[in-house]
Protein backbone atom coordinates (compact mmCIF):
# COMPACT_ATOMS: atom_id res chain seq x y z
CA UNK A 1 0.00 0.00 0.00
CA UNK A 2 1.28 3.44 -0.38
CA UNK A 3 0.92 4.53 3.23
CA UNK A 4 2.66 1.26 4.33
CA UNK A 5 5.30 1.75 6.73
CA UNK A 6 8.90 1.35 5.20
CA UNK A 7 11.68 -0.45 6.74
CA UNK A 8 13.96 2.16 6.04
CA UNK A 9 13.86 5.81 7.75
CA UNK A 10 10.79 6.68 6.17
CA UNK A 11 8.41 8.46 8.07
CA UNK A 12 5.51 7.79 6.19
CA UNK A 13 3.32 10.10 3.99
CA UNK A 14 3.31 13.07 5.78
CA UNK A 15 7.40 13.46 5.68
CA UNK A 16 10.52 12.16 7.46
CA UNK A 17 9.93 11.63 11.56
CA UNK A 18 11.73 13.71 13.58
CA UNK A 19 14.41 13.47 16.48
CA UNK A 20 12.97 12.82 19.07
CA UNK A 21 10.01 10.47 17.95
CA UNK A 22 7.83 12.48 16.59
CA UNK A 23 6.51 12.31 13.20
CA UNK A 24 5.74 15.44 10.57
CA UNK A 25 2.33 14.92 10.42
CA UNK A 26 0.10 16.52 7.89
CA UNK A 27 0.58 19.91 9.62
CA UNK A 28 3.80 20.48 9.31
CA UNK A 29 4.55 19.41 13.43
CA UNK A 30 4.28 16.17 14.60
CA UNK A 31 3.53 16.25 18.36
CA UNK A 32 5.57 17.50 21.29
CA UNK A 33 7.12 15.11 23.18
CA UNK A 34 5.48 12.14 24.50
CA UNK A 35 5.07 8.79 22.47
CA UNK A 36 3.84 8.11 18.99
CA UNK A 37 -0.11 7.03 18.96
CA UNK A 38 -1.41 7.07 22.57
CA UNK A 39 -3.94 9.39 23.68
CA UNK A 40 -2.92 12.74 24.71
CA UNK A 41 -0.66 12.91 27.10
CA UNK A 42 -0.62 15.39 30.28
CA UNK A 43 0.64 18.28 28.10
CA UNK A 44 -3.14 18.64 26.09
CA UNK A 45 -1.08 16.15 23.05
CA UNK A 46 -3.16 15.11 20.22
CA UNK A 47 -2.70 11.71 19.10
CA UNK A 48 -0.56 10.40 16.27
CA UNK A 49 -3.02 9.73 13.16
CA UNK A 50 -0.37 8.13 11.16
CA UNK A 51 0.42 5.16 14.04
CA UNK A 52 -3.48 4.50 14.48
CA UNK A 53 -3.37 4.13 10.70
CA UNK A 54 -0.57 2.09 11.13
CA UNK A 55 -1.74 -0.07 14.01
CA UNK A 56 -5.05 -0.66 11.55
CA UNK A 57 -3.49 -2.05 8.61
CA UNK A 58 -1.63 -4.31 10.68
CA UNK A 59 -4.83 -6.01 12.26
CA UNK A 60 -6.42 -6.07 8.90
CA UNK A 61 -3.67 -8.10 7.63
CA UNK A 62 -4.04 -10.71 10.37
CA UNK A 63 -7.64 -11.34 8.48
CA UNK A 64 -6.65 -11.75 4.62
CA UNK A 65 -5.01 -14.63 3.95
CA UNK A 66 -1.31 -13.64 2.73
CA UNK A 67 -1.43 -10.43 4.63
CA UNK A 68 -1.94 -8.42 1.68
CA UNK A 69 -4.67 -6.63 -0.15
CA UNK A 70 -3.17 -8.28 -3.42
CA UNK A 71 -4.41 -11.36 -5.26
CA UNK A 72 -8.11 -13.18 -5.98
CA UNK A 73 -8.35 -14.11 -2.41
CA UNK A 74 -8.45 -11.40 -0.64
CA UNK A 75 -11.12 -9.31 -2.92
CA UNK A 76 -13.04 -12.74 -2.81
CA UNK A 77 -13.26 -12.28 1.15
CA UNK A 78 -14.00 -8.57 0.49
CA UNK A 79 -16.92 -9.60 -2.06
CA UNK A 80 -18.13 -12.25 0.33
CA UNK A 81 -18.08 -9.76 3.45
CA UNK A 82 -20.23 -7.11 1.43
CA UNK A 83 -22.28 -9.71 0.60
CA UNK A 84 -23.06 -10.77 3.72
CA UNK A 85 -23.69 -7.05 4.66
CA UNK A 86 -26.36 -6.44 1.78
CA UNK A 87 -28.09 -9.86 2.70
CA UNK A 88 -27.96 -8.22 6.29
CA UNK A 89 -29.64 -5.22 5.26
CA UNK A 90 -33.09 -7.75 4.12
CA UNK A 91 -34.15 -7.98 8.06
CA UNK A 92 -36.93 -5.59 8.53
CA UNK A 93 -39.78 -5.06 11.83
CA UNK A 94 -43.61 -5.35 11.50
CA UNK A 95 -45.02 -3.07 14.30
CA UNK A 96 -48.26 -4.46 15.91
CA UNK A 97 -50.17 -1.72 13.81
CA UNK A 98 -48.80 -2.76 10.42
CA UNK A 99 -48.82 -5.08 7.81
CA UNK A 100 -45.89 -5.58 5.17
CA UNK A 101 -46.18 -6.23 1.99
CA UNK A 102 -43.38 -7.76 0.53
CA UNK A 103 -42.52 -6.92 -3.02
CA UNK A 104 -39.40 -8.28 -5.47
CA UNK A 105 -38.52 -5.92 -8.80
CA UNK A 106 -41.73 -4.31 -8.06
CA UNK A 107 -44.12 -7.59 -7.86
CA UNK A 108 -45.84 -8.34 -4.97
CA UNK A 109 -45.62 -11.44 -3.70
CA UNK A 110 -46.89 -11.70 0.11
CA UNK A 111 -47.80 -10.34 3.65
CA UNK A 112 -45.71 -10.57 6.37
CA UNK A 113 -47.15 -10.19 10.34
CA UNK A 114 -46.12 -8.05 12.64
CA UNK A 115 -42.54 -9.25 14.13
CA UNK A 116 -38.99 -9.77 12.49
CA UNK A 117 -39.62 -10.41 8.81
CA UNK A 118 -37.19 -10.87 5.89
CA UNK A 119 -37.27 -10.16 2.36
CA UNK A 120 -34.54 -9.37 -0.28
CA UNK A 121 -33.17 -6.46 0.06
CA UNK A 122 -32.86 -3.21 -2.08
CA UNK A 123 -32.67 -2.83 -4.99
CA UNK A 124 -34.08 -6.47 -5.73
CA UNK A 125 -36.86 -6.37 -3.27
CA UNK A 126 -38.60 -3.62 -1.21
CA UNK A 127 -41.60 -3.55 1.69
CA UNK A 128 -44.42 -1.21 2.00
CA UNK A 129 -46.02 -1.10 6.10
CA UNK A 130 -49.49 0.43 5.74
CA UNK A 131 -50.70 0.88 9.36
CA UNK A 132 -54.18 -1.05 9.24
CA UNK A 133 -55.55 0.25 12.81
CA UNK A 134 -55.39 3.65 12.38
CA UNK A 135 -58.78 4.92 12.24
CA UNK A 136 -59.14 7.99 9.28
CA UNK A 137 -62.12 10.47 9.58
CA UNK A 138 -62.84 11.70 6.41
CA UNK A 139 -65.58 15.13 6.72
CA UNK A 140 -68.01 15.93 4.30
CA UNK A 141 -70.22 19.41 3.71
CA UNK A 142 -67.83 20.91 6.63
CA UNK A 143 -64.01 21.26 7.85
CA UNK A 144 -63.15 21.14 11.12
CA UNK A 145 -60.10 21.94 13.16
CA UNK A 146 -59.00 21.73 16.58
CA UNK A 147 -57.71 24.99 17.84
CA UNK A 148 -56.38 25.59 20.94
CA UNK A 149 -59.57 26.63 22.47
CA UNK A 150 -62.24 25.41 20.84
CA UNK A 151 -63.64 23.60 17.39
CA UNK A 152 -64.00 25.67 14.37
CA UNK A 153 -65.90 24.34 11.72
CA UNK A 154 -66.37 26.18 7.80
CA UNK A 155 -68.98 24.86 5.88
CA UNK A 156 -68.80 23.80 2.36
CA UNK A 157 -72.47 24.09 0.65
CA UNK A 158 -71.42 22.40 -2.75
CA UNK A 159 -70.88 19.31 -0.72
CA UNK A 160 -73.35 19.77 2.05
CA UNK A 161 -76.47 20.40 0.00
CA UNK A 162 -78.38 18.11 -1.39
CA UNK A 163 -81.82 17.17 -2.76
CA UNK A 164 -84.64 15.11 -1.36
CA UNK A 165 -87.13 12.73 -3.20
CA UNK A 166 -89.84 15.23 -2.33
CA UNK A 167 -87.48 17.90 -4.77
CA UNK A 168 -86.78 19.96 -1.09
CA UNK A 169 -83.07 21.06 -0.35
CA UNK A 170 -81.31 20.07 2.47
CA UNK A 171 -78.43 20.86 4.39
CA UNK A 172 -76.51 17.85 5.49
CA UNK A 173 -72.91 17.33 7.49
CA UNK A 174 -71.91 14.07 7.98
CA UNK A 175 -68.02 12.06 9.03
CA UNK A 176 -67.06 9.09 7.87
CA UNK A 177 -64.49 6.81 9.76
CA UNK A 178 -62.85 4.00 7.72
CA UNK A 179 -59.36 2.24 8.29
CA UNK A 180 -57.53 -0.24 5.96
CA UNK A 181 -58.76 -3.58 6.10
CA UNK A 182 -56.42 -5.75 7.31
CA UNK A 183 -56.93 -8.62 4.90
CA UNK A 184 -56.84 -7.09 1.87
CA UNK A 185 -53.94 -3.86 2.53
CA UNK A 186 -52.56 -5.11 -0.70
CA UNK A 187 -55.59 -3.93 -2.28
CA UNK A 188 -56.08 -0.60 -0.29
CA UNK A 189 -52.23 0.23 -1.71
CA UNK A 190 -52.06 -1.35 -5.33
CA UNK A 191 -56.05 -0.30 -6.54
CA UNK A 192 -56.59 3.22 -5.61
CA UNK A 193 -53.95 5.94 -6.19
CA UNK A 194 -56.24 8.58 -3.43
CA UNK A 195 -57.61 6.78 -0.62
CA UNK A 196 -58.89 9.98 1.02
CA UNK A 197 -60.64 11.57 -2.42
CA UNK A 198 -61.67 7.98 -3.18
CA UNK A 199 -63.61 7.71 0.28
CA UNK A 200 -64.83 11.08 0.20
CA UNK A 201 -66.12 10.59 -3.30
CA UNK A 202 -68.18 7.81 -2.63
CA UNK A 203 -69.18 8.87 0.35
CA UNK A 204 -70.80 12.10 -0.97
CA UNK A 205 -72.87 10.37 -3.85
CA UNK A 206 -73.91 7.46 -1.49
CA UNK A 207 -75.66 9.85 0.56
CA UNK A 208 -77.54 11.90 -2.09
CA UNK A 209 -78.36 8.63 -3.71
CA UNK A 210 -80.09 7.91 0.19
CA UNK A 211 -81.26 11.16 0.72
CA UNK A 212 -82.31 11.58 -3.06
CA UNK A 213 -85.43 8.44 -1.63
CA UNK A 214 -86.27 10.34 1.42
CA UNK A 215 -89.04 13.05 1.92
CA UNK A 216 -87.37 15.90 3.51
CA UNK A 217 -89.68 15.66 6.74
CA UNK A 218 -88.26 12.08 7.51
CA UNK A 219 -84.94 13.13 6.91
CA UNK A 220 -85.38 15.98 9.26
CA UNK A 221 -86.91 13.84 12.24
CA UNK A 222 -86.66 10.41 12.52
CA UNK A 223 -84.64 8.98 9.32
CA UNK A 224 -81.31 9.53 10.77
CA UNK A 225 -80.55 6.29 12.11
CA UNK A 226 -81.79 4.67 9.07
CA UNK A 227 -79.84 6.91 6.88
CA UNK A 228 -76.59 6.57 8.46
CA UNK A 229 -76.54 2.59 8.09
CA UNK A 230 -77.70 2.86 4.57
CA UNK A 231 -74.68 5.23 3.66
CA UNK A 232 -72.50 2.39 5.41
CA UNK A 233 -73.57 -0.55 3.54
CA UNK A 234 -73.73 1.54 0.35
CA UNK A 235 -70.34 3.00 0.79
CA UNK A 236 -69.01 -0.99 1.34
CA UNK A 237 -70.60 -2.51 -1.29
CA UNK A 238 -69.25 0.39 -3.65
CA UNK A 239 -65.81 0.24 -2.38
CA UNK A 240 -65.94 -4.01 -2.76
CA UNK A 241 -66.33 -3.64 -6.20
CA UNK A 242 -63.66 -0.93 -6.37
CA UNK A 243 -61.45 -3.49 -4.83
CA UNK A 244 -60.12 -0.79 -2.35
CA UNK A 245 -59.25 -2.86 0.35
CA UNK A 246 -61.32 -0.30 2.70
CA UNK A 247 -63.25 -0.67 5.73
CA UNK A 248 -66.45 1.93 6.33
CA UNK A 249 -66.77 1.83 10.59
CA UNK A 250 -69.31 4.65 11.24
CA UNK A 251 -71.24 6.79 9.63
CA UNK A 252 -72.18 9.63 12.11
CA UNK A 253 -74.70 12.70 10.76
CA UNK A 254 -73.30 15.69 11.91
CA UNK A 255 -76.14 18.15 11.14
CA UNK A 256 -79.33 18.05 9.08
CA UNK A 257 -81.18 21.11 8.32
CA UNK A 258 -82.65 23.10 5.79
CA UNK A 259 -80.93 25.33 3.99
CA UNK A 260 -79.81 28.74 5.70
CA UNK A 261 -82.48 30.90 3.42
CA UNK A 262 -85.47 29.28 4.39
CA UNK A 263 -85.13 27.62 7.99
CA UNK A 264 -87.20 30.63 9.50
CA UNK A 265 -90.36 29.16 7.27
CA UNK A 266 -88.99 25.23 8.07
CA UNK A 267 -89.33 26.09 11.87
CA UNK A 268 -92.68 27.59 11.21
CA UNK A 269 -94.26 24.15 9.14
CA UNK A 270 -92.06 22.08 11.73
CA UNK A 271 -94.36 24.04 14.48
CA UNK A 272 -97.34 23.48 13.01
CA UNK A 273 -96.46 19.82 12.62
CA UNK A 274 -96.42 19.42 16.00
CA UNK A 275 -99.75 21.17 16.91
CA UNK A 276 -101.49 19.00 14.10
CA UNK A 277 -99.81 15.80 16.24
CA UNK A 278 -100.73 17.36 19.27
CA UNK A 279 -104.22 17.83 18.21
CA UNK A 280 -104.23 13.99 16.82
CA UNK A 281 -103.22 12.79 20.19
CA UNK A 282 -105.52 14.19 21.76
CA UNK A 283 -108.57 13.31 19.70
CA UNK A 284 -107.20 9.70 19.28
CA UNK A 285 -107.12 9.57 23.45
CA UNK A 286 -110.20 11.04 23.42
CA UNK A 287 -111.67 7.96 21.02
CA UNK A 288 -109.84 5.74 22.84
CA UNK A 289 -111.79 6.48 25.77
CA UNK A 290 -115.25 6.89 24.36
CA UNK A 291 -115.29 4.08 21.39
CA UNK A 292 -114.67 1.38 24.45
CA UNK A 293 -117.82 3.03 26.79
CA UNK A 294 -120.06 3.18 23.79
CA UNK A 295 -118.73 -0.63 22.72
CA UNK A 296 -119.58 -1.85 26.69
CA UNK A 297 -122.99 -0.40 26.48
CA UNK A 298 -123.98 -2.10 23.32
CA UNK A 299 -123.09 -5.03 24.67
CA UNK A 300 -124.83 -4.59 28.02
CA UNK A 301 -128.22 -3.43 25.94
CA UNK A 302 -127.63 -5.89 23.13
CA UNK A 303 -127.59 -9.35 26.26
CA UNK A 304 -130.53 -8.17 27.79
CA UNK A 305 -132.26 -8.40 24.97
CA UNK A 306 -131.08 -11.72 24.07
CA UNK A 307 -131.90 -12.70 27.76
CA UNK A 308 -135.41 -10.93 27.19
CA UNK A 309 -135.44 -13.20 24.10
CA UNK A 310 -134.74 -16.11 25.73
CA UNK A 311 -137.31 -15.29 28.72
CA UNK A 312 -140.15 -15.26 26.28
CA UNK A 313 -139.47 -17.75 24.90
CA UNK A 314 -138.90 -20.55 27.87
CA UNK A 315 -142.06 -19.57 28.99
CA UNK A 316 -144.09 -19.53 25.66
CA UNK A 317 -142.40 -22.85 25.49
CA UNK A 318 -143.77 -23.63 29.34
CA UNK A 319 -147.22 -22.38 28.37
CA UNK A 320 -147.03 -24.50 25.52
CA UNK A 321 -146.03 -27.53 27.12
CA UNK A 322 -148.93 -26.97 29.87
CA UNK A 323 -151.53 -26.86 27.58
CA UNK A 324 -150.54 -29.85 25.86
CA UNK A 325 -150.63 -31.80 29.36
CA UNK A 326 -154.08 -30.30 30.29
CA UNK A 327 -155.51 -31.04 26.62
CA UNK A 328 -154.24 -34.45 26.80
CA UNK A 329 -155.64 -34.69 30.37
CA UNK A 330 -158.99 -32.93 28.91
CA UNK A 331 -159.17 -35.77 26.14
CA UNK A 332 -159.21 -38.42 28.76
CA UNK A 333 -162.03 -36.82 31.09
CA UNK A 334 -163.47 -33.81 29.46
CA UNK A 335 -166.19 -32.89 32.64
CA UNK A 336 -163.56 -33.20 35.23
CA UNK A 337 -161.25 -30.83 33.73
CA UNK A 338 -163.74 -28.41 32.79
CA UNK A 339 -164.79 -28.38 36.13
CA UNK A 340 -160.81 -28.40 37.24
CA UNK A 341 -160.34 -25.29 34.95
CA UNK A 342 -163.44 -23.68 36.02
CA UNK A 343 -162.11 -23.77 39.64
CA UNK A 344 -159.12 -22.43 38.76
CA UNK A 345 -160.15 -19.75 36.78
CA UNK A 346 -162.66 -18.72 39.66
CA UNK A 347 -159.72 -18.90 42.15
CA UNK A 348 -157.29 -16.81 40.00
CA UNK A 349 -160.02 -13.96 39.45
CA UNK A 350 -161.73 -13.98 43.17
CA UNK A 351 -158.70 -14.48 44.93
CA UNK A 352 -157.40 -10.96 44.64
CA UNK A 353 -161.48 -9.57 45.30
CA UNK A 354 -163.54 -8.61 48.47
CA UNK A 355 -166.13 -11.12 48.66
CA UNK A 356 -169.75 -10.93 49.58
CA UNK A 357 -171.40 -13.93 49.63
CA UNK A 358 -175.54 -14.30 48.77
CA UNK A 359 -177.84 -17.17 49.76
CA UNK A 360 -180.78 -16.97 47.27
CA UNK A 361 -182.70 -19.71 49.28
CA UNK A 362 -182.82 -17.90 52.79
CA UNK A 363 -186.60 -16.25 52.78
CA UNK A 364 -187.20 -13.23 50.39
CA UNK A 365 -184.44 -14.69 48.26
CA UNK A 366 -181.89 -12.63 48.89
CA UNK A 367 -180.15 -13.54 52.45
CA UNK A 368 -176.60 -12.27 53.14
CA UNK A 369 -174.78 -15.23 54.40
CA UNK A 370 -172.22 -13.72 56.91
CA UNK A 371 -168.51 -14.51 56.00
CA UNK A 372 -164.82 -14.73 57.95
CA UNK A 373 -161.97 -14.20 55.84
CA UNK A 374 -159.41 -16.26 58.54
CA UNK A 375 -156.35 -15.77 55.87
CA UNK A 376 -156.96 -12.32 55.88
CA UNK A 377 -156.96 -11.64 59.25
CA UNK A 378 -153.70 -13.37 59.99
CA UNK A 379 -152.07 -11.49 57.35
CA UNK A 380 -153.48 -8.18 59.28
CA UNK A 381 -151.52 -6.77 62.29
CA UNK A 382 -153.59 -7.72 66.05
CA UNK A 383 -156.00 -4.53 67.10
CA UNK A 384 -155.81 -4.04 71.00
CA UNK A 385 -160.14 -4.67 72.36
CA UNK A 386 -161.38 -0.73 73.68
CA UNK A 387 -160.50 -0.87 77.41
CA UNK A 388 -157.85 -3.29 77.23
CA UNK A 389 -154.41 -2.51 78.37
CA UNK A 390 -150.90 -2.45 76.88
CA UNK A 391 -149.86 -5.83 78.69
CA UNK A 392 -152.89 -7.97 77.38
CA UNK A 393 -152.02 -10.15 73.93
CA UNK A 394 -154.18 -9.63 70.55
CA UNK A 395 -156.88 -11.50 69.88
CA UNK A 396 -156.01 -13.79 67.07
Amino acid sequence: MPWSNQSGGGGGPWGQKRPGGGGGGPWGGGPQGGGGGGPAGPGGAPPDLEDILRRSQDRLRQFIPGGSFGGGKGIAAIAVGALLLWGATGFYTVRPDEVGLNMIFGRYVGTTQPGLNYNFPYPIGAVIKPRVTVVNTTEVGYRGSDGARRAVTRDVLEESLMLTGDENIVDIDFAVQWQINPARAADFVFNIQAPEASVKAVAEGAMREVIGRRNIQAILTTDRGAIEAEVRQLMQDVLNTYGAGVEIRLVQLQKVDPPQQVIDAFRDVQAARQDQDRARNEAETYASKVVPEARGEAARIQQEAEAYRERLIAEAAGQASRFKQVFEEYRKAPDITRERLYIETMERVLGATDKIILDQKTEGGQGVVPFLPLNELQRRPAQPLPGQGQGQGAIR
